[in-house]
Order: structure tokens, then sequence, then C-alpha cells
């Protein structure tokens, strides 16, 4: 196994603002489908509740937003000579929690005691 290169940290980054939009997008779709309608749709036998939608979409808006930051994150790390070094002990993160986790900042044993 081995760590992620910065170019795979770009893509992730994309990939986090792709599915950034789409979650946006989305959004603004079930808003314009909604205007003037009722918004008690909780016992629509035809689909899921409005407010399940929306939840739904959020989270996923929340998660590529979270995504992005940390890739930014990450990328900046990378520049500045930090990335994969663990920011409480500063030794180095293992290649293979950094492929499993591209974001990690901190080795295993310092991310348990942080509450990660």
């Amino acid at each position: 196994m081995s760590a992620p290169a910065r170019a795979d940290l770009v893509r992730l980054r994309a990939t986090a603002e792709d599915r950034e939009a789409r979650a946006r997008a989305a959004l603004d779709a079930l808003t314009r489908d909604r205007v003037g309608e009722a918004d008690d749709d909780e016992h629509d036998p035809e689909g899921v509740t409005l407010s399940s939608e929306w939840s739904r979409l959020h989270g996923l808006l929340d998660a590529a937003i979270a995504d992005a930051e940390q890739s930014d994150a990450a990328l900046i790390r990378w520049d500045a000579g930090a990335y994969g070094i663990c920011i409480d002990c500063r030794r180095a993160i293992p290649a293979a929690r950094l492929e499993a986790r591209p974001f990690a900042d901190r080795c295993v044993p310092c991310a348990e005691r942080a509450g990660h």
C-alpha cells in the first residue's frame, strides 16, 4: 500500500466539488418543484416524504462540503511539506492509514486520544 499522491488528493477534491454541486442542484430542484404545493406530504403513498428527501439531500451536501474542506486542508499540508505527519506527535502517519483516510491529519493513537 502507498499513500496517495497530490494528484489523488486533487481528484478527491474535484469529486467532492462535483457531489456538492449535484446535491445543491437537487435541493434547488426539490424547492422549485414544491413551490405552490402543500408542504404536508407525510402521508404520500407514492414516495418518500418531503422532509425525508430534504434531510437526505442536506446530509449529502454536508458530507460533500466536509470532504472538500478536508481535501483543501490535506492539500495545504501537502504543499507545506507536512502531509502524512501527525499534527499532534509529529510522527509519520502510516501509508496504509493515508490510503484508507487520505485526509488523515493524525496517526491512529493520536486520533483515538483526540476522539476522532
